[in-house]
């Protein structure tokens, strides 16, 4: 099983930037990708970006160009790099690890765009 834990949110203006990390510890057997979602009050939760173990990355619409996912292998760590952050972009976000037999969550940790 893999533990997952986010950090890096908290309250930013708009057109501001913010990282956020996520430390997965634990066993990657069976991993397809890792990932970020979010949620926002009154919303599903929607994908933003994930990686896989091939280093290819998949982006929302409303993400591409604005945010950037990476990992780093060594420090089994994923993060989520955004730029030009919009009030539209507050949300709880969690990482996910998508594994074939089922998917962890993070905790998730809130992001919050506002002047």
């Amino acid at each position: 099983q893999v533990h997952l834990v986010e950090s890096g949110g908290g309250l930013v203006q708009p057109g501001g930037s913010l990282r956020l990390s996520c430390a997965a510890s634990g066993s990657f057997f069976g991993l397809n990708s890792l990932g970020w979602y979010r949620q926002a009050p009154g919303k599903e939760r929607e994908l933003v970006a994930s990686i896989d173990s091939g280093g290819f990355t998949k982006y929302a619409d409303s993400a591409k160009g604005r945010f950037t996912i990476s990992r780093n292998f060594g420090k089994d760590t994923i993060y989520l790099q955004m730029d030009s952050l919009k009030p539209e972009d507050t949300a709880v976000y969690y990482c996910n690890a998508d594994f074939y037999h089922g998917d962890v969550w993070g905790q998730g940790t809130q992001v919050t765009v506002s002047s």
